[in-house]
């Protein structure tokens, strides 16, 4: 074999050899797991994270989100029904303020037609059978409520209180009616008592049957800011007492029908007692200066005394403070008030000015005289004061 024949053939295999190794070049190097190789070693790859940490802290914070997302839609809800119950209790408590707004109203026009001059007794009839008219409208609005859930028992009882007042008033106009048959007052009157009590009756059941328990039933369930209203029919109990209504009969019928009380001798008349300054408790003397100790709770009670033979109404009481400068005036009434009977107002809520202070002042009160009185000596009287700042 010739020369030229050896490096043919060594050309030959050396050349694979050459196209490997360029594809070598091309691919990155393995690492040599024996330890061998070359010199350099074999080359490493970047560093990269691991592949699952970057997803797993994506997935916390949607997580995250979510629950906050959650948590904000708990207390937005809780929020909202808050505000839808305070509301529902806000719609009932309206609707019933306006029954119970009426219906008192209505009482205080009863009061005054017991009371009002010239009455008449057909008049009074016609009027208590209106009334009861009126009340029986409230007992079928109060039925028509819708109350909230945990207040439907207890709404029954202003149902019950409204019925009290429709059968009082229409008991009353029966009975009256009834009066002009009967010959004894006492029996007339005990007759009108007994109806009449089922309006002071109506009053206890809306107060402790009705509002309280309401109101109660309310706080335990958390609705704040609403008020369960008062109605109160009868003002003063004293209009439906038996005595009054013995009044009443004698005022309605004349001597002639048997009344023990129709004819007119007698007299009318009422004077002023005492005055007496609160909180010190001291009367004042027409006689001497009483020094009167100043402070936010200072008030003045009149006592008033019918010193008659009749039943008074709408008594005017008027109290004056002359200390300097322009006098300060507050006016009062009694309702009503029995023969013998003593009834206080009181005088409360003063500003009095600088002047007033270290200086003599006076106290005045006048007693409005009544329908036929004669003797009015009695009826007012006039106290010297000296103000001074109540100690701490």
């Amino acid at each position: 074999m010739s020369t030229h024949d050896d490096d043919i053939e060594f050309d030959f295999f050396d050349e694979p050899e050459t196209v490997e190794a360029a594809q070598r070049g091309r691919r990155l190097p393995r690492r040599d797991r024996s330890g061998g190789g070359s010199g350099d070693g074999p080359r490493r790859p970047p560093m990269r994270a691991p592949t699952g940490i970057v997803p797993l802290a994506r997935l916390v914070g949607l997580i995250a989100i979510a629950i906050a997302v959650v948590v904000a839609l708990v207390f937005w809800v809780g929020a909202c029904q808050g505000k839808s119950k305070h509301d529902e209790y806000a719609s009932y408590a309206s609707k019933v303020r306006s029954i119970a707004q009426s219906s008192q109203a209505l009482g205080v026009e009863f009061a005054n037609e017991l009371i009002a001059s010239g009455l008449k007794q057909a008049d009074l009839e016609t009027k208590l059978q209106t009334y009861a008219q009126q009340e029986q409208q409230a007992y079928d609005q109060a039925q028509q409520i819708r109350a909230p859930g945990p207040l439907i028992r207890i709404h029954q009882h202003l149902v019950d209180a409204l019925e009290l007042r429709a059968k009082g008033l229409a008991g009353l106009g029966d009975a009256l009616s009834q009066t002009a048959t009967v010959k004894d007052a006492a029996t007339a009157a005990q007759k009108l008592t007994d109806q009449a009590a089922l309006l002071t009756a109506s009053d206890v059941v809306w107060d402790q049957l009705y509002r309280l328990p309401a109101t109660e039933q309310m706080k335990a369930a958390g609705v704040t800011g609403v008020v369960i209203p008062e109605s109160h029919f009868i003002q003063n109990t004293d209009l439906v007492s038996a005595r009054s209504f013995g009044l009443l009969y004698d005022r309605l019928h004349p001597a002639s029908t048997g009344g023990t009380g129709g004819t007119t001798t007698g007299k009318h008349g009422d004077g002023l007692v005492s005055v007496r300054v609160l909180p010190q408790a001291t009367d004042l003397s027409t006689s001497t200066a009483t020094t009167v100790k100043v402070s936010a709770n200072l008030s003045f009670v009149a006592t008033v005394v019918d010193s008659g033979d009749f039943q008074e109404v709408n008594v005017p009481v008027t109290l004056t403070i002359d200390a300097g400068g322009t006098p300060i005036v507050r006016r009062r009434a009694i309702a009503i008030i029995q023969p013998a009977q003593q009834q206080t107002v009181t005088f409360s809520n003063f500003n009095l000015p600088t002047s007033a202070f270290g200086a003599k002042a006076t106290v005045k009160v006048d007693v409005g005289a009544v329908a036929g009185e004669i003797n009015t000596s009695n009826n007012s009287a006039s106290y010297t004061v000296f103000f001074t700042l109540s100690g701490p």
